[in-house]
């Protein structure tokens, strides 16, 4: 049998972005976009340029940046989608317009108030719409696996008459199971006339715990490009995660005999650059990329493991980019193996930046005997922050015991210089972030803390993530100390630099429609 090649759609940045707690700067999607491209993907669907201006803006930017995957823009079969993703896509190498309308009766009737047959108009005129702007048109059926099966055929007819280049069945609301969608596919495959000069495309939602499972039954069915993001992120339980998609074709190609384009030693630096980008670290027992996917605790496993590598691991760490060793790096090390060991993690940095991580990393030397390259990654993410800083730390006290009030003295340095506030709180984090209240004029109310030690030992950094609600508006802060108050206030203090950037950068776009 022959090898045919999988198409891999990496929608982290659209669908996996819908996520509560992952949303994205421009900036942040510009170097996720970046990292897609160097895994290998062969299309990155970069927004909805309708939904916002801040989409817009980051559809556009990807697109002229990123040249060699397809850059797909996500709108609704409505002429003012189509219009709005065709401009946002216009400078890609590679564009494709990915527009989409329900299909299931469910949603016909409750959501579009429409009849099926209007649908088909809708689909008709959206698909043809696009296909004047781009030759390349995805047309997506939502919520497909609800729909009744002879009208998918009847949408899809359409949608091919119309120009459409792809066609993507979604399992909306991960409602499916493997054999019933395999079939599904094999049903469309038989019935929907020139569905043979087309790509069949899956888009699975992991509801029940099945959308790897699910897009693996739709491949062997005959669809040729799946829908996935990284890490599995997406609305409710996320998404078919691409590194599990990828490496089950990889590792059982004897029982699915398809290969894809990824370069799979980078997936476990793209698991992390997304981690650490959103703040939503990945779990531990997370299949392929989580920090227990090569560990092996039980006696029997470790004996086993002594003797073969291959009695209990299917794949090697090395074939995701994990590093058997992560001791790379001590206080007598120069700028030249910093840069060339950030380069290694998939973060190039510029003249600027290596200075000021080289501060960050003999400060962080001086505390510490050991540097693992999750330290290393916590300089990224918290000293090289791509957010300007209103606000930065100069100096923070904070005093607790079991009789007393826990008191904080913390100081910042704005453009109008230095200045020190004290605070009082049931804890020496709640106060350290009643002083920055203070120091900032703006008051959060803390939604979510976390934190977890990166390396082991007792000079541990510890890293703090923070979602915090500024007056209505909710952003998510991370930061990294070896002492966990200073990490908490550097949490705090980049969720309240962040929101202090989106205000400025409203206020032009807000004058400009007074």
């Amino acid at each position: 049998m022959g090898t045919e090649r999988i198409t891999i759609f990496d929608t982290t940045l659209r669908d996996g972005e819908q996520s509560p707690g992952c949303s994205m700067n421009l900036d942040e999607k510009l170097q996720m976009a970046r990292q897609l491209e160097a895994l290998g993907v062969d299309v990155i669907e970069a927004g909805f340029p309708v939904a916002s201006e801040d989409d817009f803006a980051s559809v556009q930017a990807i697109a002229r940046e990123c040249r060699k995957p397809v850059i797909a823009a996500l709108c609704r079969a409505i002429p003012k989608d189509i219009d709005r993703a065709w401009e946002a896509l216009q400078e890609a190498a590679h564009p494709r317009i990915h527009t989409f309308l329900a299909t299931s009766d469910i949603h016909l009737e409750y959501k579009l108030q429409k009849s099926r047959a209007e649908a088909l108009v809708m689909i008709r005129e959206g698909v043809s719409r696009a296909k004047g702007h781009c030759p390349d048109v995805e047309f997506s059926a939502e919520d497909a696996t609800r729909s009744d099966w002879d009208y998918l055929v009847e949408v899809f007819t359409v949608a091919i008459e119309a120009g459409a280049t792809v066609l993507n069945v979604p399992d909306t609301v991960g409602y499916t199971v493997p054999d019933e969608y395999g079939r599904l596919i094999g049903h469309l495959k038989a019935k929907v006339p020139g569905i043979d000069g087309v790509t069949i495309s899956v888009h699975c939602h992991n509801d029940l715990g099945l959308a790897v499972a699910n897009s693996l039954a739709a491949i062997s069915a005959g669809a040729r490009q799946v829908e996935c993001t990284v890490n599995g992120i997406g609305e409710r339980a996320g998404n078919a995660a691409l590194e599990e998609v990828v490496m089950a074709l990889s590792v059982r190609r004897d029982a699915m005999p398809f290969t894809t384009g990824v370069n799979q030693e980078a997936i476990y630096r793209t698991s992390q650059t997304l981690a650490n980008i959103t703040g939503n670290e990945v779990q531990p027992n997370k299949a392929i990329v989580g920090r227990n996917a090569f560990a092996h605790e039980s006696g029997i496993h470790q004996h086993g493991m002594l003797s073969h590598r291959s009695t209990y691991e299917i794949m090697t760490p090395e074939s995701v980019g994990v590093r058997q060793t992560n001791l790379v790096l001590g206080k007598h090390s120069g700028r030249h193996a910093l840069a060339k060991r950030f380069e290694e993690l998939g973060y190039p940095l510029g003249r600027t930046e290596l200075d000021k991580a080289y501060k960050l990393f003999t400060k962080l030397s001086d505390q510490k005997k050991e540097i693992f390259d999750e330290d290393l990654l916590a300089i990224v993410r918290d000293g090289l922050t791509h957010i300007p800083e209103t606000f930065k730390l100069r100096a923070l006290q904070a005093t607790a015991g079991t009789s007393m009030f826990a008191t904080a003295l913390v100081t910042l340095l704005s453009d109008e210089g230095e200045a020190t506030e004290t605070a009082m709180g049931d804890g020496p984090v709640n106060a350290v972030f009643a002083a920055v209240d203070k120091l900032t004029g703006l008051k959060g109310r803390l939604l979510d803390f976390r934190i977890h030690a990166i390396t082991g030992g007792a000079d541990a950094v510890g890293e703090v993530f923070v979602q915090v609600e500024f007056e209505g508006v909710t952003q998510g802060g991370k930061g990294a100390s070896t002492d966990i108050v200073e990490a908490s206030v550097r949490a705090y203090l980049n969720a309240t630099n962040k929101v202090l950037f989106a205000r400025r950068a409203a206020a032009p776009a807000a004058a400009e429609t007074r």
